[in-house]
């Protein structure tokens, strides 16, 4: 990322075309701290929404609310219903004051539920027995166990509470990106949640389904267009960076998702009436070639866990079309929207982002590939 207010220099990273593609540095691109949205807009369907061809190359410019005239009866509207738990929370050592950072992930299974998967920060000064305290609150921590990069587990005593859930909802806060460069808020409880959230789990939000509002959803059933839903829980990993030079030697975090029986039957009809499957995001592309990829190109009911990684080269076998925002610079999720879209036409809407000042990451404007 870049603050300087000088003409941007785009002749490296992504916007060279000569590049492999399959280099890290292959999806750097210089970004004005200018354009990083930290707070949503008013109102989620105002966002701002670039549209590319990627069979053409044209690209166009639009509002969110302008989707339904992008489809047509009988495609379907694929979305993803996860919930992102306020499982961020921020205390102390018992006995100190420096600020421990704890990010609950997944309860370990155990009977009482208090057993947890967590991400600590500073992970170095955190050991076996260690207490974390929180303010206003009698409940506790206990470190049982610390690994590598800050990943540990906990047990928690809700006190007063009751238990996690309700700790959770009174104590914590709504994980939002580290590239905010804020504490989240109160109104982030809310903004950080798309409107149809229902299957709790996430560590982040699918930000591609933060622009609707049930007015748009409401227009696009009025008009035809299906709707179904899968669940991705999508987890801290999605921010993890990548370190290696040849992207194809890294590893992706297992997420865990859920296709319905529904959701299976909706993909299947929309293909065989030649219909155009919508993918909201790339938690949803990820979940519908997952399954696609295990099961001879069929999207079959189920769940499990993904660890599909996608970047150029990868062939989709279920996705048509797919919404998306615009993501970190040597991010996986950019790795794959190249992958869908083409290289070269990325390079072309991200360019066109930065001229026209788009608003990047989780609270910024979208893109629909085509």
């Amino acid at each position: 990322m870049t603050t300087s207010t000088s003409p941007l220099d785009l002749s490296y990273g992504m916007f060279d075309e000569a590049r492999s593609g399959l280099h890290l540095d292959d999806y750097d691109y210089p970004l004005p701290e200018s354009l990083i949205a930290r707070y949503p807009l008013p109102q989620r369907d105002e966002s701002r929404m670039m549209v590319v061809n990627r069979a053409t190359g044209e690209i166009t410019h639009h509002t969110f609310r302008d989707l339904p005239q992008f489809l047509q009866p009988g495609d379907l509207l694929a979305l993803n219903n996860t919930k992102v738990l306020p499982a961020r929370f921020y205390g102390h050592r018992q006995g100190l004051t420096g600020r421990v950072e704890i990010l609950m992930l997944h309860p370990e299974g155990d009977a009482d539920g208090v057993i947890w998967s967590a991400l600590m920060r500073p992970a170095r000064k955190l050991k076996p027995g260690t207490i974390v305290e929180f303010p206003n609150t009698q409940a506790t921590m206990e470190v049982l166990a610390v690994g590598e990069r800050g990943c540990c587990r906990v047990r928690v005593h809700p006190a007063e509470h009751g238990d996690v859930a309700t700790l959770m909802e009174r104590v914590g806060l709504m994980p939002i990106p580290p590239y905010l460069r804020r504490d989240a808020e109160e109104s982030d409880k809310e903004r950080y949640q798309t409107v149809f959230a229902k299957v709790p789990g996430a560590q982040a939000a699918p930000t591609a389904s933060l622009h609707f509002t049930p007015q748009v959803l409401d227009q696009l059933q009025q008009q035809g267009v299906q709707r179904t839903e899968v669940t991705l829980s999508v987890s801290s990993g999605t921010f993890r960076t990548v370190e290696a030079d040849d992207i194809r030697e890294h590893a992706m975090d297992a997420e865990a998702y859920t296709v319905p029986e529904a959701a299976a039957r909706a993909v299947q009809a929309t293909r065989q009436a030649g219909k155009r499957i919508l993918a909201v995001g790339t938690t949803v592309a990820k979940t519908l070639e997952t399954s696609a990829s295990e099961h001879e190109g069929a999207v079959v009911s189920g769940t499990g866990w993904s660890k599909l990684y996608i970047y150029p080269g990868f062939q989709f076998q279920v996705v048509d079309s797919l919404l998306t925002n615009f993501h970190l610079p040597k991010s996986t999720l950019l790795m794959m929207i190249s992958a869908f879209a083409g290289r070269k036409n990325m390079i072309a809407a991200y360019r066109a982002a930065l001229e026209e000042s788009y608003r990047f990451y989780s609270y910024g404007d979208c893109m629909l590939i085509l």
